[in-house]
């Protein structure tokens, strides 16, 4: 695929017309690309259009191999894996690097490696926080919108950063970092 990505044939790929999963993967995922898009012209960042909302539709494209029933997820693998998993499918599918990029390092405000290890997730060899202007962007505009109820307005800011405090004070400081890039 080069540098391009059709980002609706990977989603057709994996997910089934029609399904519950595909709808709450849809329509997070446009909750999040619709906010990246407007972050990115508020910001006037020097990012392009076309790769953000491929970035952010398939950012949770790793969600249908784990298990989460609440959201339709009826795989085998923990959650929190989601991204290291997508990130891989989208390697197999073919799509470019920023893309896997994307999907590898979006979860929490970035989970390092010793997060990872702790939660007695595989080690994957490496940190998972977001290394690049599109990665923060797509890891901070999925923090404001849910997969349990997907169309609801964004979550208010102090909702967001109580949800990240939980897992400790370097993850709420990541979440700062990132604010204060895009918010």
């Amino acid at each position: 695929m080069g540098d391009t990505c059709n980002w609706q044939e990977i989603v057709e790929a994996y997910y089934p017309a029609g399904s519950a999963l595909r709808n709450i993967l849809e329509g997070h995922s446009r909750q999040v690309a619709d906010m990246a898009l407007a972050i990115a012209a508020r910001k006037h960042l020097a990012l392009d259009a076309g790769r953000i909302e491929a970035a952010a539709m398939l950012h949770d494209i790793g969600i249908t191999r784990t298990h989460a029933p609440g959201i339709e997820c009826h795989g085998t693998e923990p959650y929190l894996m989601h991204g290291v998993l997508g990130a891989q499918m989208l390697q197999d599918a073919g799509a470019p690097e920023w893309a896997a990029g994307v999907a590898e390092r979006h979860t929490g405000a970035g989970l390092t490696r010793a997060d990872v290890i702790a939660a007695g997730m595989p080690d994957p060899g490496h940190d998972l926080c977001p290394r690049d202007t599109l990665e923060r962007l797509v890891c901070y505009a999925d923090k404001f919108f849910s997969k349990t109820h997907v169309g609801a307005p964004p979550k208010a800011l102090e909702r967001v950063r109580a949800s990240i405090r939980k897992f400790g004070p370097a993850a709420a400081e990541r979440f700062e970092s990132l604010h204060e890039e895009f918010g």
